[in-house]
């Protein structure tokens, strides 16, 4: 008797978990766009852009309708990560060094590798440079 109670209680449990797994799953929301540039490669998408040089590396990341746009030559690793409506990132990286920025809605981070960082937009900025040892943040 206490088995049969035990199981018809599990299946109750089980079948409640399963049913809110589903009604909470709602539209799945799509993958960010990533764009990485190896050494000599260009990568390409609507949202994000990544080009290298022979001995350059970068990265590109956009989601939500950010735009990320990313360049490398002379040994930089620029990394630009674009969240949401309104999010901009441009990064070029001309000298041997990281540098990152990081955009949220309505902002955006400019890196040019030869000036400080820029930082604008009602929204959250960030932006990291070891070319010119210089940051910003909004």
């Amino acid at each position: 008797m206490i088995t049969a109670k035990r199981a018809t209680v599990g299946f109750f449990i089980a079948a409640a978990g399963a049913g809110a797994i589903v009604v909470g799953a709602g539209h799945a929301a799509a993958a960010p766009q990533v764009c990485p540039g190896l050494p000599g490669q260009t990568t390409q998408q609507s949202h994000c852009s990544a080009q290298s040089s022979p001995n350059g590396l970068s990265l590109a990341v956009a989601d939500g309708g950010g735009v990320a746009r990313s360049a490398a030559t002379g040994f930089a690793g620029p990394a630009a990560i674009a969240i949401g409506p309104g999010a901009s990132v441009q990064m070029n990286g001309i000298k041997p060094g990281l540098a990152i920025g990081i955009a949220g809605p309505n902002a955006s981070v400019v890196i040019d590798g030869k000036n400080a960082p820029v930082c604008t937009g009602p929204g959250f900025a960030f932006g990291g440079d070891f070319q010119t040892l210089k940051g910003c943040r909004h």
